[in-house]
């Protein structure tokens, strides 16, 4: 059997690399072994934050009933706080990441008229004070209007909001948290107000085991607001809520619309300021659902590194 000779461009009589030659060999297979900082969506990590429950949620800051019609208009004010950010994008209403702009629920709250939410303000907040914190990426699920009945697992809401998130898991992402913000449509009736607090603990415990996040941060406003006279009632249950990792976020004596039910673009921005407080101050237990991704997607380059090296090591050894 004859050794079969392998013509290489740098290879000279003796079969001899140079050592510079060599140099170059070794950086361009690690090449694409090695994690590479990049700002694209694609390539970076997700910080997935959810947006649900009812308007409030969904903003109608700077929305008011159009004096010389009566249809409600957004007036088109956007604050410096809830600008958008390259850095903050959002799920639109066909599971696409886009760049995050107000009104945030244009596409997912689409019957009503959308203006100022928490969400910006939130995301804004968030990188303005941990500048590491990387991508952000809203989840909008919230519809103004709902019942906490209407988010019970089975119903079309809580399909809709564990449909969103798990794509935007899929996509990428990790999540970090729900901003939750509901409640005033329950102050009408006692009945729903004695029901309150079980089916918003079973809505939490059953979204937390759909979405493989036992432990996932939950951030609750509680109500500033109401459309019955039963809103210190379902305050309460929201404050007394006693599920771990769940933190209130009061957002009582936050200035409204003059409709007296829904938060002002002031008291919109002031609200995300408070909900960024609350979450980098936070500090939960390990989500396990989120944990495994992480560590096998940190494990990968290095093994592909190792392959690499040893890959480089018998190329020397083959043409020494």
């Amino acid at each position: 059997m004859t050794d079969r000779k392998i013509n290489l461009p740098f290879a000279t009589g003796s079969r001899k690399v140079p050592p510079l030659m060599l140099s170059f060999i070794l950086l361009a297979l690690l090449a694409p072994a090695l994690p590479i900082k990049c700002q694209n969506l694609h390539q970076q990590k997700l910080n997935i934050i959810i947006l649900a429950g009812q308007s409030n949620m969904a903003g109608r800051g700077g929305v008011a009933n159009d004096t010389s019609t009566g249809i409600p208009t957004w007036d088109g004010v956007v604050p410096p706080q809830c600008q958008p950010n390259p850095s903050i994008f959002r799920l639109s209403a066909d599971l696409a990441w886009v760049k995050a702009r107000e009104p945030i629920h244009a596409d997912i709250d689409a019957r009503k008229i959308n203006g100022i939410g928490p969400g910006m303000s939130f995301a804004n907040a968030v990188l303005n004070k941990d500048h590491n914190f990387g991508l952000v990426g809203l989840v909008p699920c919230a519809i103004g209007g709902t019942t906490i009945s209407e988010w019970q697992k089975g119903e079309f809401l809580y399909e809709q909001l564990v449909k969103r998130a798990q794509m935007a898991l899929q996509s990428g992402g990790v999540f970090r948290a729900m901003l939750w913000y509901q409640g005033e449509t329950d102050t009408i009736n006692q009945e729903d107000v004695e029901l309150y607090k079980g089916r918003l603990k079973r809505f939490f415990n059953d979204l937390r085991s759909d979405l493989h996040a036992p432990m996932l941060p939950i951030f609750q406003v509680a109500l500033a607001s109401g459309e019955g006279p039963y809103i210190e009632e379902v305050r309460e249950g929201q404050l007394k809520i006693g599920l771990p990792n769940v933190k209130c976020v009061d957002a009582k004596g936050l200035p409204v619309e003059p409709d007296g039910l829904h938060l002002n673009t002031p008291g919109q921005v002031k609200l995300g300021e408070m909900l960024a407080d609350a979450f980098l101050r936070f500090i939960p237990r390990p989500l396990r659902s989120n944990d495994a991704p992480t560590n096998f997607s940190s494990f990968v380059p290095y093994f592909l590194i190792m392959v690499q090296i040893f890959r480089c090591l018998w190329i020397i050894i083959t043409f020494r």
